[in-house]
């Protein structure tokens, strides 16, 4: 079947779009059921956008969840094994929209990598989400952070869990006084905390972020992870992709799933993340599987008001008929005027509020034009 993308709306373009993008790379498709059980999602509340979760009772005494997620389905479901499994996934979700702040039923679109994840696996998975954001809108950047750095920074402090879960909040609202206040309200010396303030004020194109980064941590780990993302920046720049490309500290993922390299998409017109994604091997074990993951989805709910267009007119062709039109000369007249490509709606009086671009008359097997806006 061909489908023609002005038939389409844009929401439903971008859904298309990214289907070809994924599949031009080797991703297959995952479909899953509109139901799960709930403990899938009980255990790990904190890993969906939403908590709030649609539940009904099964024929069988099950509880049964309505979908708010995929990502947590296909891990369910996927296999340990040599290789990288690599997926994508359309599906609708059910959840609290970001725009509405009701349950709604929203369209999400991502991918998955599970595997043996290497620096390629990462690379490809960041090109695509700024593939993706490209095919959104022209206007876009991805911000890429990495756990260990900013972890690494709050470990050198000392602090007990608490304060740490509290001083990763303000790093991701870039509150440096937070911090400062946290760690006074802590009996510890705010000057202590300056790495971590450098670390958040941090940001920028990856050519000026990441030599500055060599001088602002120490950690083995952290030096690794530097070096990991200057390789990774590096030929994301040979794919040509490393101009929409920022790092950003303050991109941070919940550390209790996420691990390595996390990253936030942004679009132009949109307050807030339209994509969101990063490793996930914490998950993955929490979940009872050897294998490392990386992914992505796309919140198409949040493109809603980007996507918004308000067509001039209903219909293109109203064509007015009476007791009195031939039934077989109305349907060809009916069949000519779609042929062009352009709508048409036989009616007998124009309804209330209809805006038409032209208004014409079947009389005697003839198409009498009445009324024509450009």
């Amino acid at each position: 079947m061909n489908i023609q993308e002005p038939v389409l709306k844009n929401d439903e373009k971008i859904v298309f779009r990214l289907r070809a993008l994924y599949r031009s790379l080797g991703y297959t498709q995952y479909k899953m059921s509109k139901f799960e059980e709930y403990d899938l999602y009980a255990g790990n509340k904190d890993f969906l956008v939403s908590d709030n979760v649609i539940t009904f009772t099964d024929t069988n005494g099950r509880l049964m969840a309505l979908k708010p997620d995929v990502t947590l389905s296909i891990i369910k479901n996927s296999q340990d094994g040599p290789g990288v499994q690599k997926v994508f996934y359309s599906e609708n979700v059910y959840r609290v929209s970001g725009s509405s702040r009701s349950y709604r039923e929203i369209m999400q679109t991502g991918l998955e990598c599970m595997g043996n994840i290497d620096d390629y696996a990462i690379t490809e998975v960041l090109m695509l989400a700024v593939k993706s954001l490209e095919r959104i809108s022209p206007d876009f950047v991805l911000d890429i952070s990495h756990l260990d750095i900013v972890a690494a920074a709050i470990d050198a402090l000392g602090v007990n869990e608490t304060l740490r879960a509290a001083l990763l909040v303000a790093v991701g609202e870039k509150n440096l006084h937070g911090i400062d206040e946290l760690m006074t309200k802590a009996g510890l010396s705010a000057q202590l905390a300056e790495p971590l303030r450098r670390l958040v004020t941090l940001q920028g194109a990856p050519d000026r972020v990441l030599p500055a980064l060599h001088g602002l941590v120490s950690d083995e780990k952290a030096l690794q992870a530097v070096e990991r993302l200057e390789r990774i920046i590096q030929a994301l720049t040979a794919w040509g992709c490393g101009d929409k490309v920022r790092i950003d500290f303050s991109v941070i993922n919940d550390m209790n799933y996420y691990n390595g390299i996390v990253f936030k998409g942004f679009v132009n017109g949109v307050p807030a993340g339209v994509l969101s994604g990063g490793q996930y091997d914490r998950l993955m074990r929490k979940m009872g599987k050897r294998a490392d993951a990386i992914g992505f989805a796309v919140y198409l709910d949040l493109l809603e008001r980007l996507c918004e267009e308000t067509p001039l007119f209903d219909v293109d062709t109203v064509l007015l008929y009476d007791e009195t039109t031939e039934l077989q000369a109305l349907t060809k007249a009916v069949e000519t005027l779609s042929a062009t490509g352009e709508s048409v709606t036989a009616q007998r009086v124009v309804p209330p509020k209809m805006r038409y671009r032209r208004l014409v008359r079947l009389t005697k097997g003839e198409v009498e034009i009445l009324e024509e806006h450009a």
